[in-house]
């Protein structure tokens, strides 16, 4: 049974109090934790960062793989009254140094082979190293805190298509309600054991942490380093939930499963990019035990939207509708409510809606602009720059970001579009479609493809296929191929590195 919907947050250290004390809390190679045991933990970890010299409202980093310590940070910073700046352990020095300078982190906690690589210039004047063996996980601690749920929580850097990562802002009650709504529509038991595949820098993967909490569940985190290292975890541990994003299930797609194990499985949510139906179809196969939730959301306001796993076989390439505590409009270019089918920009509006980019009125002010004059919500809502069109019966389906659209001869594409249709047929494993500057269409269409096959061959199918699937006007202009495409920090395609290779 789904956890209540209670619409008033607490402070986020309170997570801990959420499942039975003698419950467990968290499974890793090390053992397991019980509830009891990880508030012990919490509590320990805050009364040494208590003890640091650290004024209310600075900033701790923490550059960790998926440690006890990296897992128990994000509740125990806020209980010493401090600001979590988790950073992405697969990030390089120069940008964990943007990441230390924009935040004005005052302590960096990392493993010592990390530490290593940073050199002269990289931590500001300011800001202490330690290692995290130094962190203390064990003894007497600080009490549940009496934090003001509006009060900052975190700071969490988004990758970001252009520019140096931001920092956006969010609050204990940004990330309770999150948690809270999350539990609630997964419908997360005690019984779950949830496997945190994901970055705990991202907010999708720091939500598998703190909703699993919420619901007195268990989670198992996990770096791994490739598909099979998922299947044996879900072995060993008993999985029975787990989150991830389009990239990641095509590597799972990839590798065998035991049907046992494949069985174990009883939810799968993705974010981070729209499944196509194809994929839809592939892990509704594999997975015949699991319910699939297709989701949709941006860190400026954690999550938007879910669809009910009853509706994906009909509706595989909807995002579906609001998640708890989310208000989800269409808006036209003029401010007001798009009628059904008609395209329009997603506007998430409510309680999810963080508190702006860290130190960057401008660049918030792009972002996070009044809510429309019909929302429910007065105050500040996120303008996503994503084009998305509701149905009559209000299921969303993504349409592109305005800057990803592509325009050519006179039309928007969405790359979106262009990239299920190559997919469809299964010449490409993957693929991102780009506009690039002609000087006769505007932009033209390149599609960047992997294939494990013959390049020319898959390719001569391929445009084959497209004559009778796509218009004229949506038909790709060139092909590059490669083996696989590269990722960013986050596991996702890696469209802005593409583009400027094909540019170059």
């Amino acid at each position: 049974m789904s956890i209540p919907l209670n619409p008033d947050p607490r402070p986020l250290d309170h997570l801990t109090t959420m499942g039975a004390a003698d419950a467990p809390a968290l499974h890793d190679k090390g053992g397991s934790w019980t509830y009891a045991e990880l508030e012990g933990a919490v509590g320990s970890a805050a009364a040494w960062l208590a003890e640091q010299g650290l004024k209310p409202g600075d900033r701790v980093a923490s550059w960790l793989a998926k440690t006890r310590a990296a897992c128990v940070l994000p509740l125990a910073a806020v209980r010493a009254g401090l600001v979590h700046v988790p950073v992405n352990p697969l990030l390089k020095r120069g940008q964990v140094a943007h990441i230390l300078a924009d935040s004005g982190a005052r302590l960096l906690i990392a493993g010592g082979p990390r530490l290593a690589t940073l050199e002269a210039g990289d931590v500001p004047g300011g800001c202490r190293t330690v290692e995290e063996g130094e962190l203390s996980l064990v003894g007497g601690g600080l009490p549940p805190s009496d934090a003001d749920p509006q009060s900052l929580a975190a700071i969490l850097y988004t990758s970001g298509s252009t520019g140096r990562p931001k920092g956006v802002m969010l609050s204990h009650a940004n990330l309770w309600l999150g948690a809270i709504s999350v539990a609630h529509y997964l419908d997360v038991t005690p019984a779950d054991r949830v496997l945190g595949v994901l970055p705990l820098s991202f907010d999708y993967g720091q939500n598998q942490l703190l909703s699993t909490w919420a619901a007195g569940a268990s989670v198992v985190p996990l770096d791994y380093l490739t598909a099979r290292d998922v299947i044996k975890a879900v072995e060993r541990f008993g999985a029975t939930s787990l989150a991830g994003v389009p990239p990641l299930w095509v590597q799972l797609l990839d590798v065998e499963w035991p049907a046992e194990t494949a069985a174990r499985l009883r939810r799968l949510t993705n974010s981070g990019g729209a499944l196509t139906p194809r994929l839809v179809r592939a892990l509704r196969e594999r997975f015949p035990a699991a319910r699939l939730f297709p989701m949709y959301g941006l860190t400026e306001a954690f999550r938007s939207t879910y669809l009910d796993p009853d509706l994906v076989d009909a509706h595989p390439d909807s995002i579906g509708r609001a998640i708890p505590f989310a208000e989800i409009s269409v808006v036209r270019p003029d401010g007001s409510r798009a009628d059904a089918d008609e395209p329009g920009e997603l506007v998430h509006a409510g309680p999810l809606v963080a508190q702006g980019y860290w130190q960057d009125p401008e660049r918030t002010a792009i972002r996070f602009k009044p809510a429309p004059s019909f929302s429910a919500y007065p105050g500040m809502a996120v303008w996503s720059g994503d084009t998305v069109v509701a149905d009559a019966e209000g299921l969303l389906r993504f349409v592109g970001r305005d800057d990803e659209m592509i325009k050519s001869s006179g039309n928007r594409i969405s790359p979106t579009e262009v990239e299920e249709v190559v997919l469809a047929g299964g010449e490409a494993g993957e693929a991102v479609a780009l506009g690039v500057p002609d000087e006769r269409l505007g932009q033209a269409i390149v599609v960047v493809a992997s294939t494990k096959g013959d390049a020319a061959n898959a390719e001569a199918r391929l445009r084959e296929r497209l004559k009778r699937d796509l218009p004229g006007f949506m038909q790709p202009h060139r092909y590059v191929w490669r083996e696989a495409l590269p990722r960013n920090a986050n596991g996702k395609l890696d469209r802005s590195g593409l583009k400027a290779e094909v540019l170059s």
